[in-house]
């Protein structure tokens, strides 16, 4: 590449208009700085391992960084056809030499990028050709799959400061790692896949004993169900505030989300209540169309009250609020009962763990010693039969 081909390529990239996000990422910053740089070949070639350096996150890959960044790129071509409005023909124009110019890039190599610098030591970097004019297209098409933004390029989300971010190394239970509870997990599946087909679907409270998979199958549901076009955003009990918020930001999405509170129970003052109870009641401020509510809790009626509350409690209509507090469970649509396994169903899944981690121990022993180490949990459980699995290899 001549000092003219970087020259322009420089002034292509900074004429970008509907990509332009992509001049704010560091990769993109370090190259524009790279090709601009007229200053003596000391400087360019810092500004050039300035680039290769900020390809690290993505193993040095350019063609990855670009894939991952093309397609998160919020952009008017992708938000207005999510949102099945009018596409001008200079916004067709502008993506149609936009994508052309950002699939050369993945073309280049060290040495075409380098200008025949031949003096030292140059940085490589790995780069594989993408049509993205094509990819793209494809992506559009099934928009309501893929998505857009942040959502194109994770599948668990969780909330910062009222903002949705990506989960770093998110869970990637799937359906296989499951033993028993069958009957509890389809319910929860055919409630997904009624949201996804347009169907209506019920928020959904997953309660019972500790340690029987309950948030694991809001998880391996997510996941199973992403390249369909399901998201999962968890919120914390005390971010229940952001609710309406967060379901501001997805309301028109064409993607399907569960909006996960792990772990669920209130005190009778608890001010996030109301939030919680507003949005299972469908409230219009407080509930998006594309979007459930998934709870997991250790209590069937996840308000908890004493007796000593009601007998110094000096509410006038006080069975009306008892009742609020206890029905706030019944506000979900559907129910799931996690009970804890009885002996036959625990040792079950022990043998199919075992199998699964090669443990070749008889299973007289391993029934006993299974059993030992649930009577020093204090209960049999999916998640003690899984840690005591862990504790043989």
């Amino acid at each position: 590449m001549t000092k003219q081909e970087q020259q322009k390529l420089a002034c292509d990239l900074s004429a970008l208009s509907l990509f332009r996000g992509l001049l704010d990422q560091k990769p993109m910053r370090a190259l524009l700085a790279y090709l601009k740089c007229d200053k003596q070949k000391t400087e360019k070639m810092t500004h050039y391992g300035a680039f290769v350096h900020s390809l690290a996150e993505w193993a040095y890959s350019f063609s990855d960084y670009l894939a991952q960044a093309v397609y998160a790129d919020e952009n008017p071509y992708v938000i207005r056809t999510a949102r099945r409005l009018p596409i001008s023909d200079a916004i067709r124009a502008n993506a149609a030499a936009e994508l052309a110019l950002l699939s050369s890039l993945t073309q280049l190599n060290a040495e075409q990028l380098a200008g025949g610098y031949e003096d030292g030591y140059l940085p490589q970097f790995d780069n594989t050709p993408i049509d993205f004019t094509q990819t793209y297209a494809e992506r559009l098409a099934r928009i309501d799959h893929c998505g857009y933004g942040i959502f194109a390029v994770a599948k668990m989300f969780r909330v910062a400061d009222n903002t949705i971010v990506p989960v770093e190394a998110a869970d990637e239970i799937a359906l296989d790692r499951f033993v028993g509870y069958e009957d509890e997990r389809r319910k929860v599946f055919d409630n997904t896949r009624a949201l996804i087909d347009g169907r209506p679907a019920a928020n959904v409270l997953l309660f019972g004993d500790a340690g029987t998979g309950k948030s694991s199958t809001v998880k391996a549901c997510a996941n199973h169900f992403a390249d369909e076009g399901v998201r999962l955003i968890e919120l914390r009990k005390d971010q229940l505030f952001s609710l309406s918020a967060i379901m501001g930001q997805i309301a028109g999405n064409p993607l399907k989300f569960i909006i996960f509170i792990d772990d669920l129970s209130f005190n009778k003052n608890d001010d996030c209540f109301s939030m919680l109870k507003a949005a299972l009641e469908g409230s219009a401020s407080a509930k998006a169309p594309n979007a459930v509510i998934y709870a997991t809790s250790n209590r069937r009626h996840i308000v908890k009250e004493t007796f000593s509350d009601r007998a110094t409690s000096d509410d006038i209509h006080h069975n009306d609020t008892v009742q609020e507090l206890m029905s706030l469970s019944d506000r979900f649509g559907l129910c799931v009962y996690f009970e804890k396994p009885s002996k036959p169903l625990y040792l079950e899944i022990v043998h199919r763990l075992a199998e699964k981690n090669d443990i070749t121990l008889a299973q007289s022993e391993l029934d006993q010693r299974a059993e030992a180490f649930a009577l020093a949990k204090g209960s049999r459980s999916p998640r003690a039969a899984e840690q005591f699995i862990h504790s043989l290899i």
